[in-house]
């Protein structure tokens, strides 16, 4: 099955809904005629008609009944009357997909008619450059041809793997929330060139490329990030320095605890 065959809708053109829209048709695996958004009230919907050529409407309705994949990208606290509304449209034909964070296959499939196939997704803000991390968990009526089909959509705009539910809360501590992390890392990093000497946004653009490199080497070795560090840091040098400073101020644990905290958040959050 490819998304190729199908016609596609996006109930919500929010930050995540409209990314998803661009990189998904920017890489080609649909076109843009096939695909419908709509949202309560966006400016951005006649734009994004007119700079990619999609189908909009104020109608969530008219999405469904237009699409055989229908991607909820609403905020958790709206999903509930969301799918109240799409109800009586949304056939056992149609596949929906979920990307509101926290909020459980179970509790979205009592608010549609039995055996709906439904897929949760937890992505990540970087899908508004096309490089987001992404978890899918397929529904009990969800098949592995609407998996492979969920995977097709999120690797549109960037990685994307498969988990069970019970590991969402994980996924949204590391990868969900990750980015949050790393951006106060980034700044730092920066600000320690500045105190050093560079222009700020020299020591922007440096850092922010460090992370980079360093997140594309990991991906692409395929090596231990130990293994990685090792590569970088010589006898005596000036890396094993850096190191051995960021070991006495805690910042490995620091991020674990982040990670384990944000998991235990939307646990909570999901109760």
């Amino acid at each position: 099955m490819s998304l190729k065959d199908k016609k596609l809708g996006i109930i919500g053109t929010g930050k995540m809904g409209s990314a998803l829209i661009k990189g998904i048709c920017d890489s080609g695996i649909i076109a843009p005629s096939n695909v419908y958004a709509s949202d309560v009230y966006d400016p951005g919907l006649e734009k994004m008609r007119t700079d990619i050529g999609i189908n909009v409407s104020n109608d969530n309705n008219f999405t469904v009944v237009n699409s055989d994949v229908i991607l909820l990208a609403v905020k958790p606290q709206i999903l509930k009357s969301v799918l109240k509304s799409i109800r009586d449209k949304v056939t056992s034909e149609k596949l929906v997909i979920s990307i509101a964070a926290g909020v459980p296959l179970q509790e979205i499939a009592k608010e549609l008619v039995p055996e709906t196939r439904i897929i949760r997704v937890m992505p990540n803000i970087a899908a508004t450059v096309s490089a987001a991390a992404s978890a899918v968990c397929p529904g009990a009526a969800a098949s592995m041809e609407d998996a492979e089909l969920a995977l097709e959509i999120f690797s549109s705009v960037g990685s994307a793997i498969i988990v069970q539910e019970k590991l969402m809360d994980a996924v949204t501590g590391l990868s969900g929330s990750g980015p949050a992390y790393i951006f106060p890392v980034i700044e730092a990093m920066a600000d320690g060139g500045v105190y050093e000497g560079l222009d700020r946004d020299s020591a922007l653009v440096l850092a922010a490329q460090t992370v980079l490199g360093a997140a594309k080497m990991a991906l692409e070795f395929h090596a231990h990030p130990g293994e990685l560090k090792d590569m970088v840091t010589s006898p005596a040098g000036t890396t094993i320095r850096g190191i051995k400073e960021l070991e006495e101020r805690g910042v490995r644990a620091a991020f674990m605890n982040a990670v384990i905290a944000s998991a235990k958040r939307s646990r909570e959050l999901g109760e």
